[in-house]
């Protein structure tokens, strides 16, 4: 196989993840119908192996991910950590003991 495949996500677990992003961030900070771009993403691959969904944490305008001017906003840490801690929280819940 020459390159990637393309990153394809699955519904159900593009539906959930989108609306743990919602409840974190509100639903005009959170875009679902992202347009198809092309970029190779390793990803792809645990996507072709399991159901899952491929998201980011848009931080505006400039060079993206793998750029060599790319410069991660520090701000978005917080909103990052908390959409993955509530991604867990609602997907495994704890079980009280």
């Amino acid at each position: 196989m020459h390159g990637y495949p393309p990153t394809v996500n699955h519904k159900a677990q593009t539906d959930f993840a989108v609306g743990v992003a919602t409840e974190i961030a509100g639903k005009d900070m959170v875009i679902d119908d992202f347009p198809p771009f092309m970029e190779a993403e390793d990803f792809a691959y645990m996507l072709e192996a399991r159901p899952g969904a491929y998201l980011s944490i848009g931080q505006g305008e400039g060079p993206t991910l793998h750029h060599p001017e790319y410069n991660f906003n520090d701000e978005l840490s917080p909103i990052g950590a908390s959409y993955f801690v509530k991604l867990v929280e609602t997907a495994q819940p704890l079980v009280a003991g």
